[in-house]
């Protein structure tokens, strides 16, 4: 796959993880829908989505639906877990918990497969794990241990689930399968939790635009790009989504620029640009 390409996916991915990242905390944090039915809608609505458009674009004899029970379940704790963390979790801790997990979780396998970073990758990964640090660092509080337990399960299964994808040839038909395959998942946890749904138009919305745009068609374009990804610089571009996050806040919901964002994300940033730029290696 060539290196344009791959730049211009990944990008377009991370844009959309950054607002997964908005739409979560627009819908949570201002309390208009409760985890549990955030989750389902957006799974229920990403589903919806990429079923119709694998159903669209489907050639003939070919299966609408690919994609594994497997990578669904890691795609349904990944979910689940990173909607009920931040009940308890501030932005900054979360954000630094969660990526902190997707890297030991990627990095740890990558090694163990025979892949081997070479030194301008693990340099540009230290640099752009010391830029989240900083970015975060005002907000990070003593976490609370079940939501600190819970940011680091949705880490680890968003890592696997990354890692599974990697291998993917049909990226629509296996994030639709995947989709598809994790509603009865999330709508088994719904049912035990009837009593607490709480839902108001704007949650619906939140959840809907999260789970139609920024997740199914997102996730798409994420396994498309993997193929052109090593499995280090995955881990390390994502590094990006806290600085995109931040930067959307600034856009759309009126927040504050500080030195410390500006800073962060060069940081961040160049620690991506460093690592990408090392010249590629098979695994």
């Amino acid at each position: 796959m060539k290196s344009s390409r791959v730049i211009l996916l990944t990008t377009f991915a991370m844009i959309a993880f950054a607002s997964n990242s908005l739409l979560n905390r627009l819908a949570l944090g201002q309390n208009t829908i409760d985890p549990t039915s955030y989750t389902t809608i957006r799974l229920a609505s990403g589903a919806g989505m990429l079923f119709m458009i694998a159903s669209i674009q489907r050639k003939n004899g070919e299966t609408v639906l690919r994609g594994s029970w497997i990578s669904a379940a890691f795609l349904f704790i990944y979910a689940i877990t990173f909607s009920f963390a931040y009940l308890s979790l501030s932005t900054g801790t979360g954000a630094l918990i969660l990526f902190g997990s997707v890297q030991v979780t990627m990095i740890v396998v990558a090694l163990r497969s025979g892949e081997r970073p070479r030194l301008m990758e693990w340099l540009g990964l230290i640099l752009a794990l010391g830029g989240l640090v900083y970015l975060v660092f005002p907000g990070l509080t003593a976490p609370s241990p079940l939501g600190s337990a819970l940011m680091t399960v949705a880490g680890i299964a968003w890592g696997f689930y990354t890692i599974r994808g990697r291998g993917s040839q049909n990226p629509l038909g296996d994030t639709a399968g995947n989709f598809v395959y994790a509603v009865p998942m999330v709508g088994f946890v719904l049912l035990f939790s009837l009593k607490n749904v709480s839902i108001s138009p704007h949650g619906i919305l939140y959840a809907s635009l999260s789970g139609a745009l920024a997740s199914g068609v997102g996730y798409v374009i994420w396994y498309a790009a993997l193929r052109g990804l090593t499995t280090t610089r995955a881990a390390t571009v994502q590094l990006s989504v806290p600085v995109i996050a931040a930067w959307s806040g600034v856009a759309f919901l009126a927040e504050d620029i500080s030195t410390r964002l500006v800073i962060a994300g060069i940081l961040i940033l160049g620690g991506i640009a460093l690592a990408l730029s090392s010249r590629a290696k098979k695994v």
